[in-house]
């Protein structure tokens, strides 16, 4: 409850946008520990001086304090002013770190500026003196489909680390996780010259499908002797016909969970693509293809990402 009612406080005083400029209200500060650690040490300087009536010790301690609050003045002026612009994103695979570009703008020179989600994921970038600078920062990405990133914390201690300034921005980023790529042998389906078909076109020895058991009729140049090794029992290896026609690579013709035959479809999309192959995809009554080229590939990978998911 009370982080929702921060959130709220955040999205008054800095409302979500693709571009933000810090003002004053949207600028936060606060002495960091190193502040604390000075404030208690002169306090008992302070007390010494009032004790003993110490000239040189007053003007010890009102000096220190008057470069406490400049440097107060300094830090809080770092970020004041700052535009943040949202920059391009990068589509990912689940299991990789999505690429979010920031673009950073001033009226001249800042120095040391942090940005990032968390204090270990923090990236920190000087403004030039031509007022603009570009970050990338990388978000984890667990899961296929949208990935919305959270409010990211703008922060400096410039210029003795006395005091934090910083501030939390909305630059309503979000990037496409496509499925992560199945490993292993690929398992493909291929239509003939009927495109409603799923099975391959017939056996031969043009495109490597997978592993079978061993049957009597099979000859000793197709035995997977690794497998073997392994203990898995003597297997063969299984190839496809290439005899015309396209492939066909169908959601409801895979067996196991979901994301599983996502993934094997994710690896079947980069693997013929990779090779120039025309092929299309069929989702649930949804088709695409059949077609090639990096045009092809991405609508395929983003129907994978976003299959039985709000768009």
């Amino acid at each position: 409850m009370p982080a929702l009612r921060s959130e709220r406080w955040l999205a008054r005083r800095v409302p979500a946008a693709r571009h933000i400029r810090l003002g004053r209200r949207q600028v936060f500060i606060l002495p960091t520990r190193a502040g604390l650690l000075f404030a208690g040490a002169l306090l008992p300087m302070l007390l010494v001086a009032i004790n003993y009536q110490n000239s040189l010790a007053y003007a010890l301690c009102f000096l220190l304090v008057s470069l406490a609050l400049v440097s107060l003045l300094h830090t809080w002026r770092t970020l004041l002013g700052i535009e943040l612009r949202a920059g391009s994103v990068g589509a990912t695979f689940a299991g990789q770190a999505a690429g979010f570009q920031v673009l950073l703008e001033s009226d001249g020179a800042r120095q040391a500026i942090a940005l990032g989600w968390s204090r270990s994921e923090r990236v920190f970038v000087d403004i030039p003196s031509n007022g603009q600078a570009r970050v990338e920062l990388l978000l984890a990405a667990p899961r296929r489909g949208w990935l919305t990133v959270p409010r990211l914390r703008v922060e400096s201690r410039f210029p003795l680390g006395l005091w934090v300034a910083w501030s939390w921005v909305d630059l309503q980023q979000r990037a496409l996780v496509y499925p992560q790529p199945a490993s292993g042998p690929l398992t493909l389906g291929r239509a003939g010259g009927d495109q409603e078909g799923g099975q391959p076109a017939g056996e031969g020895v043009d495109d490597f499908r997978g592993l079978r058991q061993h049957q009597p009729a099979d000859g000793i140049r197709r035995v997977d002797w690794k497998a073997f090794s392994r203990g898995q029992g003597l297997r063969v290896k299984d190839f496809a016909a290439l005899a015309g026609g396209d492939w066909l690579l169908d959601l409801d013709s895979l067996s196991g969970p979901l994301e599983e035959r996502l993934s094997r479809l994710c690896q079947a999309v980069l693997h013929l693509s990779a090779e120039g192959r025309p092929f299309a995809l069929r989702l649930s009554g949804r088709h695409l293809g059949p077609a090639s080229g990096a045009a092809h590939r991405e609508a395929c990978l983003r129907a994978l990402a976003l299959h039985g998911l709000a768009s």
